[in-house]
């Protein structure tokens, strides 16, 4: 099976790393120093359609498939960038996109795709539900033609930044008998009219992250911002999670590239004791063992994303894809600092921010714990680990 670029997905690699260009090492390092979001570089990816291509065209948006989308993400972190602040622009919409009625559809992705409404925000997670979703306990009542919500979620990242925000709340008590995963359903929150019902406070992370606590007080929503059945939202988050695993396999293979290609350059180029470090092969083999990895793990990520574009059945090639891009990450990460030595905790090199926010993709969105309790469970058929 041959995973090279078409030549259409090399020209949009092409043309993203020449966006990203005009975002170098600085522009990421002024952000962090003052807590900034990446208001400029949101809104170049949005004005040339970068963030609308999984939208269909006759929504305004690109039409195309996971594989490109992955093609883009990983080209931004490859290039030393960021692209936590607004990949959810591209794949949360997927819930509306599958899910929502014709008129919420119609109501919402065009703008979407038109950069006129951000949709970057998904409130699932809670203080004392972390992995457990079904556990949630922020609750929605029907009152007449609206619901009124209360609850807390946290880690709701993006959400200051959003103007439309999903989310996960128990519409019906868990019924004996019967899985716990019924009786949840999304909600599509306009958060420019929620005033003080929602209430958000940032929760200070390692890095420049702009995730949240929100609170939610006696908030209406109406009837008509019900995505699908009620009842039945469970099912449709996970319904985008081999998107996402895919898409944040891919950022994670461009953060492994970007670890790669920089210690490699280094360790060609610094000299001690009379020769390049990189001559050392405690420091060469790490890089080449990192490259290798991430090499691998893209592979799996483009299987997984041609399993999705085709409808295919791709559960556990999305969860290897995030696990293995996960890895590899993180072992070129720790190549990259350990060649560079003391330059690698200075900033100016921006080893240490991409260090940091690497961390991020073995523990989200999902753990690499649970990926493997997933693959050892519903792959290999052993017995639940948890």
């Amino acid at each position: 099976m041959d995973f090279r670029l078409s030549e259409d997905q090399q020209t949009m690699a092409e043309a993203i790393a020449e966006v990203c260009a005009q975002f170098p090492d600085s522009y990421w390092q002024d952000l962090e120093s003052i807590g900034a979001y990446p208001e400029k570089f949101v809104r170049t990816l949005t004005d040339l359609g970068w963030l609308s291509i999984l939208i269909p065209e006759q929504y305004g948006g690109g039409g195309l498939g996971i594989t490109e989308a992955a093609v883009v993400l990983e080209e931004i972190h490859r290039s030393g960038a960021n692209a936590n602040a607004c990949h959810a622009q591209m794949y949360t919409m997927g819930t509306v996109l599958r899910h929502g009625s014709a008129e919420q559809k119609q109501a919402y992705l065009p703008a979407i795709a038109a950069g006129e409404l951000r949709l970057q925000a998904f409130g699932v997670t809670e203080p004392d539900a972390g992995s457990d979703t079904t556990k949630i306990t922020t609750k929605a009542r029907r009152v007449g033609d609206h619901y009124v919500v209360n609850g807390q979620k946290t880690f709701i990242s993006r959400v200051a930044y959003s103007d439309l925000m999903l989310l996960l709340v128990r519409t019906s008590p868990v019924a004996e008998g019967q899985p716990a995963t019924e009786g949840l359903s999304v909600l599509l929150v306009d958060l420019r009219t929620a005033g003080d019902a929602v209430e958000i406070s940032r929760i200070p992370v390692m890095f420049n992250h702009h995730t949240y606590q929100v609170f939610v007080s006696d908030l209406e929503v109406p009837a008509e911002n019900l995505i699908g059945e009620e009842g039945k939202g469970f099912r449709y988050i996970i319904d985008g999670w081999n998107a996402e695993r895919i898409l944040v396999a891919s950022e994670a293979i461009g953060d492994g590239r970007f670890f790669v290609e920089r210690a490699a350059a280094y360790a060609s180029s610094r000299v001690v004791f009379g020769k390049p470090v990189g001559a050392n092969q405690a420091v060469q083999f790490p890089i080449a063992q990192a490259y290798a990895a991430v090499r691998a793990a893209s592979l799996m990520r483009f299987h997984a994303a041609s399993l999705f574009d085709g409808r295919e059945p791709c559960g556990a090639e999305a969860n290897m894809a995030k696990y293995l891009a996960s890895s590899a990450s993180w072992q070129a990460a720790n190549a990259a600092i350990t060649a560079y030595g003391g330059n690698g905790f200075a900033s100016e090199y921006g080893i240490e921010r991409k260090f940091r926010e690497t961390k991020l993709f073995e523990i989200a969105p999902v753990s690499n714990n649970l990926v493997l309790s997933y693959l050892g469970q519903r792959v290999l058929g052993m017995p639940k680990s948890y």
